[in-house]
């Protein structure tokens, strides 16, 4: 009999429910908690009363109750050093500690741990300075890529068309825009072909891959409107050439090694975004957790316990046998609040989520949902809902998907209907 670990969870999006029902499956589970958690997360763990990116918080509760496992969800609270403050009570964390978490927190430090890594990434320069910045934008001329060096809950990445739209952005970054996140920007080459994101499972020594994915971030149908954090998105991805899962996986390996070099044990999961060029896989960005929505189809087809997995990642024994893949396919689509990347209206009724989640091969994943004092679920974000559908052959998960989200309602749902068409029309049409 395995022996059960109490287990903390923080966050509060569709990622973290995703991760806490996979938690949920494993013998070695315990007592759930939670914090803050959302509508449909404390429907399976208790709301623990701590803040998520205190590290002292979530330190001294951890300890007090016995908590035998930490499992950080969100980017805020591992560059703050939530890790860190809980390892040093001698408890078990799957997340980088904060020095690693600079991969994500600050884009000028992953360049630079890439470029001694050797990994292709696009050409960039990084400034402290509006003026200095404006001048390279008008020199360089065309498309370019403009990203406020640090934290922005996504939204820190201009990808500019023209010289305007991208000294627009510079403005945006140095402006205060994305608060102190925009005091350095980073201006990139733009990189052409399509994205593919690549999850692994690292101890700072072995790195296991995840299943590929790929994200649609555009708000509208055929790629159109602002950048979301995510509208959809599908596993595993098929329009890689031959060996292009190799390069990328060799490109994850290689900077967890160039970390362990620089004495930086990189512990938890490392998510590359990639394109897909003609002269093979380069880096767009780093993060240090795992993605969303991609949690929300890489792991429903992931065969392990993702207990044992977290746990050997954090002492230093992960094995690759550890996971296994079954060969289905997994859609996700994003139900989202009317308005939604500006603003939008909360607490309006949901129905429908106990239908969707009994058609067998479909899992509703909350987001940005909350409890009313009488279990209405009401909407409580502008992500609200992930409709995530597994099946045999990818036209059959994306349909459930689709006939999933017509079972739910709440005023103003908006959603893309095209979660996928990318895949079916094959690389050469992209």
């Amino acid at each position: 009999m395995a022996q059960k670990v109490d287990i903390l969870l923080l966050g509060s999006g569709g990622r973290e429910h995703a991760l806490l029902k996979k938690l949920s499956e494993s013998p070695m589970a315990g007592r759930l908690y939670v914090a803050p958690g959302n509508g449909g997360m404390l429907q399976l763990a208790q709301q623990a009363p701590v803040d998520q990116d205190s590290p002292a918080d979530v330190a001294a509760w951890a300890k007090a109750n016995g908590i035998g496992l930490v499992v950080i969800g969100p980017e805020a609270p591992l560059v703050e050093g939530v890790g860190d403050a809980v390892r040093a009570q001698g408890i078990p964390v799957f997340g980088p500690n904060a020095d690693a978490a600079q991969m994500e927190g600050s884009k000028e430090f992953a360049k630079k741990v890439m470029e001694r890594a050797g990994v292709p990434t696009a050409r960039y320069r990084s400034f402290t300075d509006e003026a200095s910045c404006a001048d390279y934008v008008r020199q360089l001329g065309g498309p370019c890529v403009v990203k406020a060096d640090g934290l922005a809950a996504g939204k820190g990445v201009i990808v500019a068309q023209t010289t305007e739209q991208a000294l627009e952005g510079v403005s945006e970054c140095f402006g205060g825009h994305f608060g102190d996140a925009g005091r350095t920007v980073i201006v990139e080459e733009m990189l052409e072909g399509p994205e593919c994101s690549l999850l692994a499972l690292t101890d700072g020594k072995t790195l296991v891959p995840l299943a590929t994915s790929q994200d649609h971030k555009r708000a509208q149908d055929g790629d159109r409107g602002p950048n979301t954090g995510g509208m959809g998105v599908y596993s595993p991805v098929p329009i890689l050439l031959p060996g292009e899962l190799d390069a990328m996986v060799d490109i994850e390996k290689r900077v967890v090694a160039e970390l362990a070099s620089e004495g930086i044990t990189y512990s938890g999961c490392l998510y590359g975004g990639f394109m897909l060029t003609k002269d093979g896989p380069k880096v767009l960005e780093f993060n240090a957790r795992f993605g969303d929505p991609e949690t929300q189809v890489v792991l429903p087809r992931m065969k392990g316990d993702l207990v044992e997995a977290f746990l050997a990642c954090d002492n230093g024994t992960l094995s690759p046998d550890m996971v296994a893949w079954d060969d289905d396919w997994a859609v996700s689509v994003v139900l989202t609040s009317a308005g939604y990347p500006g603003s939008y209206r909360k607490d309006l009724p949901i129905t429908g989520i106990d239908d969707a989640n009994a058609m067998p091969g479909v899992t509703v994943y909350h987001a940005g949902t909350k409890l009313a004092d009488d279990g209405t679920v009401l909407t409580n974000g502008g992500r609200v809902l992930d409709v995530t559908a597994v099946a045999p052959t990818f036209e059959d998960a994306r349909n459930l998907a689709y006939q999933a989200c017509d079972k739910i309602f709440f005023e103003g749902k908006t959603y893309r209907h095209d979660i996928g068409i990318k895949a079916i029309k094959g690389r050469a049409n992209l």
